[in-house]
């Protein structure tokens, strides 16, 4: 349980955002909720769905407001895009949203200067890095899912693997949200102990933990578009992996998570935002932890960071100014 309630908005009440809220309002992380979205009808019907849950959930307020109503929150999750349809590329994808965002978070970030900002929608990276460049929000106050879903997969994964509560074990999945992230088996630990040697110690070859591991990070990277295939969209893993973060950020207990921040130098990489493990509390980002990876690792990374810097510069968002 958090140590205090909070305010939160959360911009965008699709299925990733109406999740969201609805764990937010059953994990009694916030005293109020207020959905915000250009399809008012879906966004009352949400705030009026999610109140009718007031007898079987923590007293929460939620209801559907404008973004003038966020002036007053502590944090503001933005969940609003469009999703990938058939044919379309990810590049493609990529402009439409950054072009939603941009018209948008000026705005909001002027009318709650103060507040956090977490940054749930695709590709999460770029719009983490195109809002703080779009607005004069600092670095610190915005902050993206990052890996953060893919570490949770990868860790529920290796404890099935193992044959083990993935609760024990502990695992980082580093750079871009999807297709291009990198997992370093350095990192992942079962009950402590490197999971290399916890596999040895189950009797599994070197051969034969090296094919298990690769099916791990393939079957992870896989995993959103399964779901999507077999349902449409993925959103019970996402919300509450962003109640993970928002907890984390209320209870100011300086949480280490693999989320996506501004780097400039970190990890090698210079003006972007990616996933890494960083130190979170009740201001936002407070400092990017630098993991110990081998050199082999380090260098898959600085390979992904490359392929992520390109997509930067093929969007243009480093051009982006803050509005007046």
């Amino acid at each position: 349980m958090t140590d205090k309630k909070r305010k939160i908005a959360v911009l965008g009440t699709g299925n990733v955002g109406a999740t969201t809220a609805f764990t937010l309002m059953h994990q009694g992380v916030a005293s109020e909720i207020v959905l915000v979205d250009i399809n008012k009808e879906k966004a009352e019907g949400e705030a009026l769905d999610l109140a009718q849950c007031a007898l079987c959930a923590p007293a929460c307020k939620v209801w559907m407001g404008e973004y003038e109503d966020c002036a007053d929150c502590d944090i503001i999750i933005v969940t609003f895009g469009v999703g990938r349809k058939p044919g379309q590329t990810r590049l493609d994808l990529a402009k439409i949203n950054v072009g939603i965002l941009t018209s948008t978070m000026p705005k909001v970030a002027k009318i709650a200067p103060n507040a956090i900002y977490v940054i749930v929608s695709n590709p999460v990276d770029v719009l983490t890095y195109a809002t703080i460049k779009c607005t004069n929000l600092k670095p610190e106050q915005v902050i993206g899912t990052g890996t953060l879903l893919d570490s949770n997969r990868l860790a529920e994964a290796v404890g099935a693997a193992c044959n083990v509560n993935p609760q024990n074990v502990n695992a980082y999945v580093l750079g871009e949200h999807g297709d291009a992230c990198m997992a370093p088996w350095s990192l992942c630990t079962v009950a402590g102990i490197p999971v290399k040697s916890y596999m040895k110690d189950l009797g599994i070859s070197d051969e034969e933990m090296d094919a298990k591991l690769e099916d791990i990070y393939t079957g992870m990277v896989a995993a959103g578009s399964k779901i999507i295939k077999a349902k449409g969209a993925t959103f019970y893993a996402i919300g509450s992996s962003v109640v993970q973060l928002v907890k984390a950020i209320i209870a100011n207990r300086h949480t280490i998570l693999p989320l996506s921040t501004l780097l400039n130098g970190e990890y090698g990489a210079n003006n972007m935002c990616t996933g890494v493990p960083v130190m979170v509390g009740s201001k936002g980002v407070e400092k990017i932890v630098i993991a110990p990876l081998t050199a082999e690792e380090k260098a898959l990374f600085d390979e992904k960071n490359a392929s992520l810097s390109n997509t930067y510069d093929a969007l243009g968002v480093r051009d982006l100014t803050p509005a007046e």
